[in-house]
């Protein structure tokens, strides 16, 4: 799918051995990094939607810790060069990468792994719901079905 302006998607390295793994996530040093207030952990169970969310101040720096989920991003922001354009990608340990999401970019996420995932945000504001809008999960103002089975 198309990428959108300023969405930063980031391969990242996991360390694997016969004990476990260690799963790098986020430097203040990286130039993705967009500033720290508060770090949280959102599971989501299998087929399940969380969404639709716009943040009007806050960046959000997403990685899938455990599970797999399908993360979706539209573009509404007025004078973008990519307004209009719906991204997709799949968050997870076998394919670990952090997507970097800035403010006013619609996005959500659905479970795709048995019993349930677990998402990682690093977000650049403490939660305030007076700088988010949200939409109904299969609001038809967005052009995104999460029921399409175009997974790879």
């Amino acid at each position: 799918m198309s990428k959108i302006d300023g969405v930063h998607v980031v391969p990242l390295r996991r360390i694997v051995d016969d004990r476990g793994a260690v799963s790098l996530m986020l430097k203040a040093t990286d130039p993705y990094f967009a500033g720290f207030a508060e770090l949280y952990f959102s599971s989501v169970y299998s087929g399940v939607v969380k969404a639709w969310k716009s943040h009007r101040r806050m960046t959000v720096h997403y990685a899938c810790m455990l599970g797999r989920v399908k993360l979706a991003l539209w573009d509404d922001r007025d004078g973008s060069p990519t307004r209009g354009v719906v991204m997709q990608e799949f968050l997870g340990p076998v394919d670990y990468k952090l997507v970097v999401i800035p403010p006013r970019i619609w996005h959500g996420f659905q479970g795709q792994d048995d019993p349930v995932s677990i998402v990682a945000n690093c977000a650049t504001e403490i939660s305030d719901p007076e700088e988010l809008d949200r939409l109904e999960p299969r609001s038809r103002s967005i052009p995104f079905d999460w029921d399409a089975t175009d997974t790879p």
